[in-house]
């Protein structure tokens, strides 16, 4: 296909590179290449954002092709429509010729049309004493050809993300309408336990979600909706249990939870694994973290070699007991893996070794971290660092934070979930990955 030299816009209109590019890529079209015209438009409105258009100057090429007589857009054929600025108006629909001029610009700068301009800036053809065209001034489509094959792949990708995201939607759904309906099932029993923190929870995963949010967000989320449903079923799971320990031929009374007991039962899945009773000294904590305690580089939960906390509160919900995901934890704090070993994060003792050095920079005591590891859990207190890390110049003292933080999640008054969220959505759901 011949589409003529290199031309430049008429009047004060520049060329840039890129329109450059459009016309040498437009030249390069293969003989007998052809396309449906109305296929590749639907591509393009599948497709609008990600190449920089938007409906109105759609309008605008829907006009233009259907100034185009033939269906098909063909390497063969003259691929340049020229009418006028009022057969153009009337045909967008009335639109303005000011506002068709400036999204005409736009589809220019997008690579979507090619200006083919007169020397005195009109739009024409000339023909031959056969009728055909010999010659025309216009706007060439032949960009659109040029571009099909990457129109149509990325309309297929946004489609297929369109419906990835649909799906991701479905699921929160569903989710939070289980978490919903056990919480109002526990207060309906009465079933023991702090269910005002389980709601707060729920309704700040939802209040963090914006209207239409992107997938990103949508799945971290759904990753903390799951994962509240998971502790107020295995609540719900242990007052089955007490009830069924605490009732038998001879004694139907409910079950009551002694609050002071020392004993616990590791039957109990609530209950994590805790840094060994043993390590009392900062050194030896800090060892712990650091992953050098065990010869096989695992961390004591790996390696099963924790032991289980005294039971000392009664079965009152606790919502960050169990660690997020790693992902999510790196998603909300990104910082955190320029801390860990090699410069990267790949599992909780990759964290957990990255916190210690985070807390000895933020000039964090040994004691304060130990006590956090005591009431949350390693997993949970090196996340709490990470967060903190991430906040760094809005807190005046680390330490002095992370201690309060530690006296509130002791009264059940600190949930770690809100903190993640809030950390998420001020990164704007970025997705870097453990890794």
């Amino acid at each position: 296909m011949q589409v003529g030299n290199v031309t430049t816009p008429f009047g004060r209109r520049t060329v840039s590179l890129g329109h450059l590019k459009t016309q040498m890529d437009a030249g390069e079209i293969e003989d007998g290449a052809s396309v449906d015209k109305w296929k590749i438009y639907r591509a393009l409105c599948e497709a609008r954002t990600r190449l920089g258009v938007n409906d109105r100057a759609l309008a605008v090429l829907n006009a233009l092709l259907s100034f185009y007589p033939k269906n098909t857009l063909d390497a063969d054929d003259s691929l340049i429509v020229f009418p006028s600025n009022a057969q153009l108006s009337l045909r967008a629909h009335g639109m303005a010729e000011q506002t068709i001029r400036r999204h005409v610009a736009v589809l220019v700068d997008a690579g979507l049309l090619i200006r083919k301009d007169s020397a005195n800036g009109k739009r024409f053809a000339r023909r031959g004493r056969e009728g055909s065209i010999d010659e025309a001034f216009g706007f060439s489509l032949a960009p659109l050809l040029a571009r099909a094959e990457e129109i149509e792949q990325v309309a297929a990708e946004v489609e297929a993300e369109r419906i990835h995201l649909h799906h991701m939607r479905e699921q929160l759904t569903i989710c939070r309408r289980d978490v919903a309906k056990l919480i109002a099932t526990a207060l309906e029993e009465g079933a023991p336990g702090n269910w005002d923190a389980a709601e707060s929870e729920y309704r700040t995963i939802l209040s963090d979600l914006p209207r239409n949010a992107p997938v990103n967000l949508v799945t971290h989320a759904l990753e903390a909706m799951r994962f509240l449903r998971e502790n107020v079923l295995n609540q719900l799971e242990m007052l089955l249990k007490t009830q069924k320990q605490g009732g038998n031929d001879h004694q139907n009374e409910r079950h009551i939870q002694n609050s002071n007991s020392e004993s616990y039962d590791e039957s109990e899945p609530r209950f994590e694994k805790l840094q060994d009773e043993n390590l009392a000294e900062t050194d030896e904590i800090e060892d712990l973290l650091d992953g050098h305690e065990n010869g096989d580089g695992r961390s004591p939960d790996e390696a099963g070699g924790g032991r289980m906390a005294p039971q000392t509160k009664s079965l009152d919900f606790e919502i960050g007991l169990k660690p997020f995901p790693l992902g999510m934890v790196l998603s909300a704090c990104p910082q955190m893996s320029d801390y860990g070993p090699n410069g990267a994060i790949s599992s909780w003792r990759d964290l957990m070794a990255a916190a210690v050095v985070v807390r000895s920079m933020l000039g964090v005591s040994p004691s304060a971290y130990q006590e956090a590891c005591e009431v949350l859990g390693p997993e949970n207190a090196a996340t709490v660092m990470a967060c903190i890390l991430e906040r760094t110049g809005q807190i005046n003292s680390a330490g002095g934070y992370l201690r309060d933080l530690t006296r509130r999640a002791e009264r059940q008054e600190f949930s770690l979930g809100p903190m993640l969220m809030a950390q998420i959505r001020a990164n704007g759901g970025s997705e870097r990955k453990a890794g």
